[in-house]
């Protein structure tokens, strides 16, 4: 039993850092011009080096240079329901229970410069496509604590069937009641993006681009089990001080089935005694009803004790294992790793009108650990994390599509679309099979020349994900949004611009079924339950352009 239970706090160490892994979720806000109206994949202006590098050769001959900073602050909401939660210290007798994570990215900086001569454009671009803060569960998360609570339902009929058992003989062991522990995450993850590329005007209507990207992730990862306690009524005990309890009633029952069994013994002794002295064999004294009695009470008794022996031993066999996660226990891992990707794009403008396609190939992106996990476990999850070892985390391959039109001077109409191929990447154990479709975003937004200095724009994205009831789960999730940009840029000088944005992304709630899980190699089960998630995000930034 202590063996498993082990294993089940291992369990729940590894799986809880999945919560931060990268994949599904692309960064497309690398400009405060985007923040300022996402809808930029047709539009023409240095931040196109990002969002439409073809269009960026039709801007002014000369040196451009763009840098934007952004400050997000996000937060990720699980509200779990488990009967497990009901046994928690802290959770006053309810099954349901919350769980939030906040991330804060307060740098997120992205740069783009372009040189443009004649009929070509060289360009450079540095931005954080992935990641871009920490988030931190300072109450760890469901999956924390329904395998503890399952720990405590195991370790309840456990104390139940030990004192019925040993109840007889004037021994009992501690009862378990319920448990409680403090939970804790963290995990840090910065995707780093450098482009180059050049475009070329074909003519006055048609650009054409070619460049490569190189991704360059890192990450790390901390999570802890403080404190865990099996609890009798308000008492907590660690679960070495409840084995001891357990041992002690254990002994206390064994000694006084010895002293049974001696007694016993003594009986027979007697009685096949007084029996020989009447004239009968030993083997007939033997026979007698009163013999025979004592006989099948002695051997219930030798098998109550070798029953007790064996779980003894099983318990100090298991005490040198369980020593080291009698205060807890810390993980930590740091993850790292580079992919190159080619990225192609066009731009055709006629009359008031201007179209473009970015096509982004998949980066093919292998994480590899240092971590405290020197090798694997009988706990699959956990083998993401063994030192060494490289984990799949490709950033998928993605199409943006866009159209602008200009209705009339100083006013700009945009429209864009994004496909992010993520069932055609390789994550870690393929979880990207699980997804029921690839993701799609929709684009709207405008910008208009109040006067010849001053700007303002503000536009609307939607983001769909293919998701699953498979795919979702309390380590690792997104859900569908809508999200609104709006700001305002400011020409300072001829060489000189400021721009500056609000950006606010409203996310539905995903609601599924958690199906009963039996973590048979851990003698554990899970009830089913139930998840919602959801997510709140919002970011403001300041950028400037110069043009040289």
């Amino acid at each position: 039993m202590m063996k498993k239970i082990t294993m089940a706090v291992l369990a729940i160490m590894f799986l809880g850092n999945t919560a931060f892994a990268g994949g599904i979720l692309t960064n497309t806000n690398q400009s405060v011009n985007f923040l300022r109206n996402p809808a930029r994949d047709a539009a023409i202006g240095l931040d196109g080096v990002y969002s439409n590098p073809a269009g960026v050769a039709f801007l002014s001959d000369g040196f451009h240079l763009g840098f934007n900073w952004q400050y997000a602050h996000q937060t990720r909401t699980i509200t779990s329901q488990n009967e497990l939660f009901k046994l928690g210290a802290k959770n006053n007798g309810l099954s349901t229970k919350e769980f939030e994570g906040v991330a804060n990215a307060p740098i997120i900086p992205s740069l783009q410069a372009a040189y443009n001569k004649n009929n070509w454009s060289f360009q450079f671009n540095f931005s954080v496509p992935g990641g871009g803060g920490k988030c931190e569960f300072d109450k760890g998360i469901g999956s924390f604590e329904t395998v503890v609570g399952a720990i405590a339902n195991r370790l309840i009929a456990t104390s139940q069937q030990l004192n019925a058992a040993i109840g007889q003989f004037g021994a009992s062991v501690p009862n378990v009641t319920g448990y409680d522990v403090d939970g804790y995450m963290k995990g840090k993850q910065y995707y780093f993006g450098f482009q180059v590329g050049a475009a070329r005007k074909i003519n006055e209507h048609l650009s054409v681009y070619g460049g490569l990207r190189l991704l360059y992730g890192t990450a790390s990862y901390e999570a802890r089990l403080n404190n865990i306690r099996v609890m009798n009524g308000s008492e907590g005990m660690t679960l070495p001080q409840y084995f001891e309890g357990v041992k002690g009633g254990l002994t206390q029952a064994g000694n006084t089935i010895a002293n049974l069994a001696g007694q016993v013994q003594a009986g027979i002794q007697q009685g096949v005694a007084q029996a020989m002295a009447a004239g009968m064999t030993q083997e007939q004294a033997m026979q007698l009803p009163q013999i025979q009695q004592l006989v099948a009470q002695g051997q219930q008794l030798k098998t109550a004790g070798e029953s007790l022996q064996a779980t003894g031993d099983q318990l100090n066999a298991s005490a040198e294992t369980l020593a080291p996660y009698a205060n807890g226990m810390n993980l930590k891992s740091d993850q790292s790793g580079w992919g190159i990707a080619p990225v192609l794009g066009v731009d055709y403008k006629i009359g008031n009108f201007n179209f473009a396609a970015k096509y982004e190939f998949k980066t093919r992106m292998r994480m590899k650990n240092d971590s405290d996990l020197k090798e694997a476990t009988v706990i699959s999850a956990t083998n993401k994390y063994v030192n060494g070892s490289s984990v799949p985390e490709d950033s998928p391959a993605q199409l943006a599509l866009g159209a602008q039109w200009e209705p009339t001077e100083g006013v700009r109409v945009n429209l864009g679309y994004h496909h992010f191929f993520d069932k055609s990447a390789h994550w870690y154990e393929h979880s990207e099979k699980l997804l029921d479709g690839d993701t799609n975003e929709y684009l709207a937004g405008a910008e208009w020349d109040i006067t010849k200095k001053l700007q303002v724009s503000g536009g609307v994205q939607l983001t769909r994900y293919g998701l699953s009831d498979a795919y979702m789960n309390d380590m690792s999730f997104v859900v569908n949004s809508w999200t609104f940009g709006l700001g305002v840029g400011y020409q300072v000088t001829d060489k000189v611009k400021i721009n500056a944005a609000y950006f606010q992304t409203n996310y539905e709630n995903y609601d599924m079924d958690t199906p009963q899980q039996n973590m048979a190699a851990l003698g554990l089960t899970i009830p089913a339950g139930k998840n919602s998630f959801t997510r709140t995000n919002r970011v403001v930034g300041i950028g400037v352009e110069l043009t040289l």
